[in-house]
């Protein structure tokens, strides 16, 4: 759902500031302004579904700022099997490697503002797939040294 509400968001705006004949007979600027509510409804919604995953579900809460969980990532890598992290995940990060490097897009580059909305959700997709994972591997390795300590 947050992923949703960028995408929202970044149509809205980009509707607001460069559309200027109607759409489906309403003006470009109510279309911008609903694409912008339904965004900030949408990113709300995602939000409220996380928190409530992590601390009803029981899924940890990732930990760390961002400069600990860029310098966690390599050792998330390295003890991945220790850690427990799918195959399918590391899979799913590669192609989203190999999809923001490759020439060849969903939707190509040469449409004005939507051409590089595909790349950009992908690209937020991977920093938050990646950010969160580090910090569930942070609050995984806190866990471990409380378990050895005495």
């Amino acid at each position: 759902m947050i992923f949703l509400g960028v995408m929202l968001a970044a149509i809205g705006v980009s509707t607001l500031v460069w559309r200027d004949a109607d759409l489906f007979g309403l003006p470009p600027a109510a279309v911008g302004i609903a694409l912008l509510v339904l965004s900030a409804a949408s990113l709300a919604y995602g939000v409220v579904r996380r928190r409530r995953r992590w601390t009803v579900g029981g899924e940890p809460a990732p930990v760390g700022s961002i400069v600990d969980r860029a310098k966690a990532l390599p050792r998330l890598l390295k003890r991945r099997k220790e850690y427990g992290l799918p195959g399918s995940r590391l899979a799913q990060w590669g192609f989203a490697l190999v999809y923001l490097v490759s020439p060849i897009d969903i939707l190509p580059e040469l449409l004005p503002v939507v051409g590089i909305t595909d790349d950009a959700g992908v690209a937020v997709w991977l920093l938050t797939s990646l950010s969160t994972a580090a910090g569930q591997y942070l609050n995984w390795e806190r866990s471990k040294q409380r378990q050895r300590e005495p």
